[in-house]
């Protein structure tokens, strides 16, 4: 068997679609298959034309790889499947719609948005027709691989056309994470941050994107640090906030307490999800919810929202939910003060009460090992060759 594997432009800026699409090489290489990428150049992206930029690279992707890509196609054998390593590439897929392929599926927030289901993201019309475009090439596949039973629930909705194998494979964890003493990481992170942690803090991890619901999770630590007498700090691990998230926390009245944290290496993420009191992750939505994961692998108590996939994520370890943020502000207020009784929970937690949550978090996160993952993975290409 010989992969041919499709990826996002380096030039898009993406992140977390590179270090899939290697976990996928990788693994796939370590097997012993031939794994070949293939991706848009930059061509017309690099002219000197910055407020065009964007349509400069769309050319690259969408007139000038096609081209390309069919005259590779001339030179692969009949033992190649074609993997693509998200359904936002789709609008290659007809490209090889009559030949072994398969399309890795992460979310459908996007297009979910662009469609008016989600009304804290509305879409422009030009992002309307793009997520049509989208949608109109994924649509002409075949066989799918999401990463969470919300994601194939989505995609078996979205799909216009007939699904010809449709399967579930869960995330491997992408690097190890594992428990350690809660004492020792604060105090190494405490050292590092400058921040005394000493007694614990409130963690979140994410990017700025708005299903992370970031001013929820100030409003959360507002509404607990109002009713209790309970000093912890809330840490924000991830990406520099935005001018909204930085209105919220000016507004807030323990902003003192409140620390943006950018930047941080690996070495310190495992120290601090094991060091947290608890991880606060009240997402709107996700594709799959990684925070979730690592925090429980870390032995980290999850706060999160009672709905899939985050739900699906936590397995049995969902002893600590919240409703999703109503998109009506007045209805903010009310929401933030339930949903911040999950802290004073945790907080109140016995020795003993603490660790069988941690034992239930360990043992749900079994689920998600990357050996396991790409087993799956290589069966089902497998099966699609046949």
């Amino acid at each position: 068997m010989k992969i041919v594997l499709f990826t996002h432009p380096a030039f898009v800026g993406s992140q977390s679609m590179p270090r899939y699409a290697k976990m996928l090489a990788d693994g796939m290489q370590q097997k012993g298959y031939e794994v070949l990428t293939w991706k848009p150049e930059p061509f017309f992206y690099k002219l000197p034309f910055s407020p065009i930029k964007k349509w400069l690279g769309y050319i690259d992707q969408y007139l000038v790889f096609p081209l390309k890509v069919k005259s590779r196609l001339k030179k692969c054998s009949k033992d190649t499947i074609f993997v693509f390593a998200d359904q936002a590439l789709g609008p290659w897929v007809p490209l090889v719609k009559t030949k072994p392929h398969i399309i890795h599926c992460h979310d459908f927030l996007a297009l979910n948005s662009a469609l008016g289901n989600v009304p804290e993201n509305p879409t422009s019309g030009t992002g309307k027709i793009y997520q049509d475009f989208i949608r109109k090439g994924f649509s002409k596949g075949k066989h799918f691989i999401s990463i969470s039973k919300k994601t194939q629930d989505d995609l078996h909705e979205l799909h216009e056309g007939s699904i010809t194998s449709s399967v579930v494979c869960y995330n491997g964890l992408n690097r190890e994470f594992k428990v350690l003493d809660a004492h020792s990481s604060r105090n190494s992170l405490d050292n590092f941050l400058n921040i005394d942690l000493s007694a614990g803090y409130v963690l979140h991890v994410g990017g700025n994107q708005f299903y992370k619901n970031r001013i929820g999770v100030i409003e959360i630590y507002d509404a607990w640090r109002a009713t209790t007498d309970v000093v912890l700090p809330l840490l924000l691990v991830g990406a520099k906030p935005v001018d909204k998230l930085k209105v919220a926390y000016e507004k807030s009245l323990y902003k003192k307490d409140i620390h943006f944290v950018t930047g941080l290496e690996d070495q310190y993420i495992n120290a601090a999800y094991s060091g947290a009191t608890c991880l606060l992750f009240p997402s709107l939505d996700e594709g799959f919810g990684w925070p979730i994961a690592e925090a429980m692998a870390c032995g980290c108590p999850v706060i999160t929202t009672n709905r899939a996939p985050m739900k699906e994520i936590l397995g049995s370890a969902d002893f600590f939910l919240v409703e999703r943020r109503p998109f009506e502000w007045v209805l903010a207020e009310e929401w933030s003060a339930k949903a911040s009784n999950q802290i004073t929970r945790i907080v109140n937690l016995s020795d003993a009460e603490r660790q069988e949550c941690i034992t239930t978090g360990l043992e749900s996160i079994k689920k998600f090992d990357t050996d396991l993952f790409l087993n799956q993975l290589e069966k089902q290409y497998q099966n699609i060759l046949k």
